[in-house]
């Protein structure tokens, strides 16, 4: 069994990463490819378990993303979430495959992580699903502005799915200013 600040670290990761390694329909993949671009960046911030046993945990993000390597849509992302003075590393990578995009998060619901299975990208928003042995759910990620991304994730209990993580991330810039003189 994994231990309480582990699995707060997982579900952190899986709302986090999902987010900003999201799936989408290859028939809109220049428009896809302009999505994963726009996540792309330094982004940081807090988010909070709404539902189950760990309820009320808070826990904080930060998280680096690229484009994925080559012509097909992806992105690769790498970073920490903290839940209190417990540190997690995190990863994924998702890219274009064929008709479809595969992806994982950490190493994937083989070992500590999670599959995405299914997804797409719709203007502002990307709506992927989340898998891992028994457990089935779905992320919603919304970029609320250029510099505001909401996370939700769900997962599927019987017939209803029980959104159980929220997370708003900042993107965070570089203010200094860089000139050049002549």
């Amino acid at each position: 069994m994994f231990s309480r600040p582990s699995l707060i670290a997982r579900g952190v990761a899986a709302a986090s990463l999902t987010a900003l390694t999201c799936a989408a329909s290859p028939a809109f993949s220049s428009d896809d490819k302009a999505f994963f671009e726009q996540v792309s960046g330094q982004w940081k911030g807090p988010g909070e378990i709404v539902a189950g046993k760990y309820k009320g945990t808070k826990f904080t993000c930060d998280l680096t993303g690229e484009p994925a390597d080559g012509a097909a849509a992806g992105i690769k992302l790498d970073g920490t979430c903290r839940v209190g003075v417990f540190k997690q590393p995190m990863s994924a990578l998702i890219t274009q495959k064929g008709k479809t995009y595969t992806g994982k998060f950490l190493d994937g619901a083989n070992g500590k992580g999670l599959d995405i299975v299914s997804g797409n990208v719709a203007k502002d928003k990307v709506v992927v699903g989340i898998n891992r042995k028994k457990l089935n759910g779905a992320m919603i990620a919304r970029l609320q502005d250029p510099s505001t991304l909401n996370i939700t994730i769900s997962v599927k209990v019987e017939d209803a799915m029980v959104p159980v993580i929220g997370v708003s991330l900042s993107r965070q810039v570089d203010t200094m200013a860089v000139g050049s003189i002549e």
